[in-house]
């Protein structure tokens, strides 16, 4: 198991979580996570966007958006 120290909303403080056997293959970098105070479970992870093409437009050189 993977124990890290993070903030728990519950018990208002900084305190050890850890991950729970995972089922899905993570093996000890499972995003899930387990309070070991009060058992409230948290996901963490990174969220990805996809990029728009209005934002692509944007990040082209000047000169070529006048065309």
């Amino acid at each position: 198991m993977s124990h890290r120290e993070l903030y728990c909303d519950v018990c208002e403080g900084v305190v050890l979580f850890e991950a729970p056997p995972c089922v899905d293959g993570h093996g000890t970098d499972c995003p899930e996570l387990i309070c070991t105070d009060c058992g409230a479970a948290v996901v963490v992870g990174a969220i990805a966007f996809p990029v728009t093409r209005l934002a692509v437009r944007h990040r082209q050189p000047a000169h070529r958006r006048a065309a």
